[in-house]
């Protein structure tokens, strides 16, 4: 067998001179029963093999096992320690997310040999970087789902992903049903970008969503994007929007990529973003964020809630100042940690503790790190989304149909890889770093294949950047080994019906 390729890299791996640990028809689970089904679900696509359990036929005494464990206490949050000979497999978390990471871990190990199905001898002890390990899905540009959001959890909770922030709402549609505000999805919700069709989500199927995740150990972050992309609003409750700002940028957008001049009450189907902006000296805004936030928090057991405040282009800094203050402040009253887009660390008023959110690029232009940094000096921390490097919405290569080419052009796979979340913002390390986040905008994705057309296999360098250790912290991470190690996840992508782009940057291994 060659080496193992672990994605994202271990903190700790070492082979040993033993023979490796064969898995068939006769290898018990022993252990967590939730881990044991996570793992099934892995071996089954793979291998064909249905793993049995501690009352399989074979005999106890005489057959290796795959023992999985909590042993809580034993390392920090999310860690865990995995050991591997012919004797067996023991996979041992801190908690139930460590343990859960470790079988992840034991699913990319599994390989055929000469026909064999078999787990090399290995001792792993392994612990996540940053606690904030996520992946953001657009269902506002064009709605997703339930199948296809479980689908993606699955994808990025197998990288050791543990956070699924859902856009539910930009200029194009309001995709969650709020009780209070019924026109929301009664009038807002039908369209999508190019008039596609759209959709949206009833609390049951949030509600499913939430515990989905929760199953796979990950938090949903909901965003309600504030006060611009709010164009779906005015749709719904006109007398909360301005009209439109339809500045130069916007026109020039539009003759770029289609479609019409928005204007207030009648659905936007175009890509141009900036020009909407809820009423800020208005009472009833606030009495608005009061309702759909407020059944938001009750809906989300996760802490945070997302305000967005990106790009509002159609309300004077004076103006978003003011909002940001009030709508933050109404997020801490809900009991909730606001979080925001790096545009809001401009606000004087901003609530004490928010997370920001930045979206610049690698090496910050126009002031964009000064925005982010204003979060730490107000008590709060910082979430890594390099729109240059891990917006998996960009183009991979420039002759694709999908993706778009804004942020510096297209995105290889070494270009994803190559940069360090503490490198990024001067005054920004790792202990004012939250974690890292991979957005997927989806102004051209369509479907579950477009989402692993694009994200697979970048989304691998975003696991890595919050997984792995830093960047020259080990010896293993750099560019040449991660581009190994991806290509060799390829026979278990294609057994769990992932349809990565095969791109040339990577040595993929051919299927077992």
């Amino acid at each position: 067998m060659t080496d193992p390729a672990i994605v994202p890299l271990p903190s700790s791996l070492s082979t040993l001179s033993e023979a490796p640990f064969v898995v068939d028809a006769a290898t018990r689970v022993l252990g967590d029963t939730d881990a044991a089904d996570a793992l099934r679900r892995l071996v089954a696509p793979r291998t064909g093999l249905t793993l049995a359990g501690a009352d399989g036929d074979t005999d106890p005494a005489s057959t290796p096992a795959i023992t999985l464990a909590v042993d809580a206490g034993s390392g920090p949050a999310e860690s865990y320690r995995l050991t591997a000979s012919a004797s067996g497999v023991a996979v041992t978390g801190a908690d139930a997310a460590g343990l859960f990471y470790g079988v992840q871990t034991l699913g990319q190990l599994l390989a055929s040999d000469a026909g064999t199905w078999q787990v090399p001898a290995v001792e792993i002890d392994d612990t996540p970087r940053f606690t904030y390990r996520g992946v953001m899905l657009d269902v506002a540009r064009h709605f997703h789902g339930v199948p296809t959001v479980e689908a993606y959890i699955d994808r990025a909770a197998a990288l050791k992903l543990n956070v699924l922030h859902l856009h539910l709402s930009d200029d194009q549609g309001w995709r969650l049903q709020i009780r209070s505000r019924p026109e929301l999805t009664a009038r807002a919700s039908a369209s999508a970008v190019g008039g596609d069709p759209g959709g949206f989500f009833t609390q049951d199927d949030y509600r499913h969503l939430v515990a989905y995740a929760a199953s796979r150990h990950m938090t949903v972050v909901p965003e309600f994007d504030t006060p611009g992309h709010t164009h779906a609003v005015s749709l719904a409750y006109p007398e909360l929007s301005e009209e439109p700002v339809l500045s130069e940028h916007i026109r020039e957008i539009i003759r770029d990529y289609g479609g019409e001049l928005p204007v207030n009450g009648t659905a936007f189907e175009g890509m141009a973003v900036g020009f909407s902006s809820l009423k800020i000296h208005d009472e009833a805004t606030y009495a608005f964020l009061e309702d759909v936030f407020g059944e938001l928090a009750a809906l989300t057991p996760g802490p945070w809630l997302h305000l967005g405040g990106d790009e509002a282009l159609g309300t004077s800094p004076e103006d978003f100042d003011v909002f940001v203050a009030r709508a933050s402040e109404i997020i801490v009253r809900l009991g909730k940690t606001p979080m925001a887009w790096h545009e809001a660390g401009s606000a004087a008023g901003l609530a004490a503790g928010t997370v920001g959110q930045y979206w610049g690029y690698v090496s910050p232009v126009g002031g964009m790190d000064a925005r982010a940094r204003a979060f730490v000096e107000r008590g709060g921390k910082v979430v890594l989304s390099p729109a240059d490097a891990i917006y998996l919405d960009m183009k991979f290569d420039a002759d694709s149909p999908l993706g778009l080419t804004w942020a510096r052009g297209v995105t290889s796979a070494q270009r994803a890889y190559e940069w360090d979340p503490a490198s990024v913002i001067e005054g920004v390390a790792d202990a004012q770093i939250l974690g890292v986040e991979a957005p997927l905008w989806t102004e051209t994705v369509r479907s579950l294949a477009d989402i692993d057309a694009l994200a697979f296999p970048r989304i691998t360098a975003a696991a890595e950047a919050g997984w792995s250790p830093a960047v020259g912290a080990h010896p293993e991470r750099t560019w040449e080994s991660h581009r190994a190690r991806v290509g060799a996840q390829a026979p278990l992508w294609k057994s769990l019906g992932i349809g990565y782009t095969a791109l040339a940057e990577i040595p993929w291994q051919d299927a077992d």
